[in-house]
């Protein structure tokens, strides 16, 4: 099933999409993110009754982001994009480091910066360099901690489209001091159109539990990328296994598979040689992912930065003795 949350006249549902252009509001007050936590079998029941109800026109509603997760892990699963963003950042010559195969990697990214998937996507301020991000949202359906990649399976409810915005500018500068990323990936991600149930996507699981997912990225009706999902280093359940290692993974958090390889972003298109600009404001970056969907959203100006002075040198004093 493809559940979805839109804005109709102001107010804001969540439904199930039928078809290529309907879609069946569930009972007011009835979230997605609170199906998925009373779990699958309830997400399952209240879908099949909403779609023995009255349907609403997609071409009569704005599509909003499918749940707005509690927290938000994005990893970076592919080689290929790894291999190609080292060489944009150190030139020809430049190889993935021996520790990228050891497990999988993730850092956290904000989770209210999550934006539907045809808003406008603001410029971050003080950013001249914005880039897309063609990734796929794991959803977590249970709670669970210390999974086993077998178990870990069992926790994915579905899947939907993410795109990690990057301000490359931001991002280069504060990953040189050793720590980030932080507002070079700040400002938007883009989640949707809607979220597909797992059941859907096992025509195309191998015997490893890769997903051979077709993906494709464009500026402006250019494809610039073309990649699947099977390309991954580690499937889908290796991901949210590592995740619950040590720590709580819930249900609505959402896990970014990272980015494709083959053009899934501008940045590793520049290592290899590519002359494509970066966005501005007028752009439109479409991206699509068999089973799922597509996104696009257009580029608009932002807000300007509101200064920061410099820091300070300081005198690093120690007194002798405080009052307790």
């Amino acid at each position: 099933m493809k559940f979805a949350t839109f804005d109709l006249n102001g107010s804001i549902h969540s439904g199930v999409v039928s078809g290529e252009d309907a879609v069946h509001p569930l009972p007011a007050g009835e979230t997605l993110l609170g199906l998925i936590e009373r779990g699958a079998e309830a997400l399952r029941a209240a879908g099949e009754a909403a779609l023995a109800g009255p349907s609403v026109a997609l071409a009569d509603v704005r599509l909003l982001p499918p749940l707005q997760p509690p927290t938000v892990r994005d990893f970076v699963a592919f080689e290929e994009h790894v291999e190609g963003a080292m060489i944009t950042v150190q030139g020809p010559g430049a190889v993935v480091v021996p520790e990228w195969y050891e497990l999988p990697t993730f850092y956290f990214t904000n989770p209210y910066a999550i934006i539907g998937p045809n808003d406008p996507v603001p410029m971050p301020p003080g950013s001249a360099v914005l880039d897309f991000e063609l990734e796929v949202g794991i959803v977590i359906g249970r709670a669970g901690r210390d999974l086993t990649v077998d178990q870990a399976g069992e926790h994915i409810i579905g899947y939907t489209i993410f795109n990690d915005w990057s301000a490359r500018d931001l991002q280069s500068r504060e990953m040189r001091v050793g720590l980030g990323p932080c507002k070079g990936k700040d400002t938007a991600t883009t989640l949707g159109p809607w979220l597909v149930t797992a059941d859907e996507f096992e025509e195309y699981r191998d015997a490893d539990g890769f997903l051979d997912l077709a993906m494709r990225a464009s500026v402006n009706g250019v494809e610039i990328g073309r990649d699947s999902l099977v390309n991954m280093g580690w499937p889908p359940a290796e991901l949210v296994a590592y995740a619950s290692r040590g720590t709580w993974i819930r249900p609505g958090d959402v896990l970014g598979t990272g980015t494709c390889g083959n053009g899934g972003c501008l940045g590793e298109l520049w290592g290899r040689g590519s002359e494509l600009p970066s966005l501005r404001p007028g752009d439109t970056v479409s991206l699509t992912v068999e089973g799922i969907g597509t996104v696009a959203n257009t580029v608009v100006e932002g807000a300007a930065p509101q200064p920061i002075p410099a820091a300070r040198k300081r005198p690093r004093t120690r007194r002798d003795s405080f009052d307790a």
